[in-house]
């Protein structure tokens, strides 16, 4: 496989990193986070100005055509700046579900939102004790005429306090943890029956648990098969995997480039204690914990152009695994390493700690990775 990247995309790693540099430091960060859903309009018109909200969508909708290396690259800078804005949820996710499923018409209608910034979306998957499984779903969506009344309850849905617009798993037919019967469903955020309940998580983001009652939506509601969607799911949920793989590698990245740095400043004894060999070591160690993770995250997106589900699924699972245990292992010794200091609100080091916990958990711990490598990616 070829790693290098081209000119084209090493000019788009250039352009987000500059932008990033530019309006996304720490202090900054901690503003934005005040704003109204957490994260900055004005950020997000940045990126949407850049052509970077765009991106995997095809030219004949608007965007610009691109693959799974660019998503890498941008995911990587946003988890370097700590970023808040709902990338993840909207173009990745959100733009996931209409690339892979979307109709002409549902393309058409909300692909241009995602684009020039005016609409972000949330997933609305997680219920009452179904963990990682994506099949375990008991909100309903019953027919009524030629559309669909959506019951239920899903929790931390990112990006769910501000979303324009919700994309839900439903169940349509057969028991709760059946595979067939499941079906993804467009939602407008503010359709009747939709009742939001948001707060910000531990890594400074913001979710929310939400309940649908009665929630009418038409026919044109559904992507693609509403009784055998559950393959659409995973293969967007495991694009969302590689993207957080990718952005778990900037915020390591980040890790430990600030502890090193506050290696070689902080002193002890009258000396740096970054000259003590001991120190030199683990951060030696951390080095080659993000080389490990940074080549497994390539890996998951190279694997995103394998023609075989199950090939494709257990690649991602492996990345996850190393990505889970380079992250923790990255973020335990940056803290360790600031000392005290380093379990403050004031110092990032911390922050990047939390989002590498949380993106740990998201979609599928490390333990139950391993086990879908084990079994070969059907967990």
């Amino acid at each position: 496989m070829d790693f290098d990247l081209s000119e084209e995309q090493r000019l788009l790693k250039e352009s987000i990193d500059g932008l990033l540099t530019d309006s996304y430091d720490f202090e900054a960060r901690k503003k934005y986070q005040k704003e109204k859903g957490g994260w900055s309009k004005a950020v997000w018109g940045k990126l949407a100005e850049q052509g970077l909200l765009g991106l995997p969508f095809a030219e004949a909708d608007g965007g610009f055509g691109a693959g799974a290396v660019e998503t890498m690259i941008v995911m990587e800078a946003l988890g370097k700046a700590l970023v808040l804005e709902p990338y993840l949820a909207t173009v990745v996710i959100g733009g996931g579900f209409l690339r892979h499923g979307g109709s002409t018409e549902q393309k058409a209608a909300h692909i241009p939102g995602i684009i020039d910034g005016s609409k972000t979306f949330a997933f609305a998957q997680l219920e009452k004790n179904s963990r990682y499984d994506l099949a375990d779903v008991s909100t309903t969506a019953k027919k009524k005429g030629s559309g669909w009344v959506i019951d239920g309850e899903k929790f931390v849905v990112l990006n769910g306090e501000n979303a324009d617009t919700l994309i839900v798993t439903a169940r349509t037919k057969g028991g709760r943890r059946d595979r067939a019967g499941i079906g993804a469903f467009i939602v407008p955020a503010d359709a009747k029956g939709v009742t939001r309940k948001g707060y910000p998580t531990q890594d400074g983001l913001h979710a929310a648990d939400i309940t649908f009652t009665g929630v009418e939506v038409g026919s044109d509601a559904a992507i693609g098969d509403p009784e055998n969607g559950l393959p659409l799911i995973e293969r967007v949920v495991d694009e969302a995997r590689t993207a957080m793989c990718a952005e778990a590698v900037g915020a390591m990245d980040e890790s430990l480039k600030t502890t090193v740095e506050y290696l070689k400043t902080r002193k002890q004894f009258g000396v740096p204690i970054g000259s003590f060999q001991t120190l030199q070591h683990r951060a030696a160690d951390m080095f080659v914990a993000l080389e490990q993770a940074r080549s497994m995250s390539m890996f998951a997106t190279m694997a995103a152009d394998f023609d075989d589900a199950k090939e494709r699924a257990t690649a991602v699972a492996a990345a996850k695994v190393q990505i889970g245990k380079s992250g923790k292992f990255i973020g335990q010794q940056s803290i360790q390493l600031h000392g005290g200091i380093g379990m403050t609100q004031e110092a990032k080091i911390g922050h990047y700690f939390k989002r590498l916990t949380m993106i740990e958990n998201t979609f599928g711990d490390t333990d139950y990775h391993l086990r879908r490598v084990a079994e070969g990616g059907l967990v």
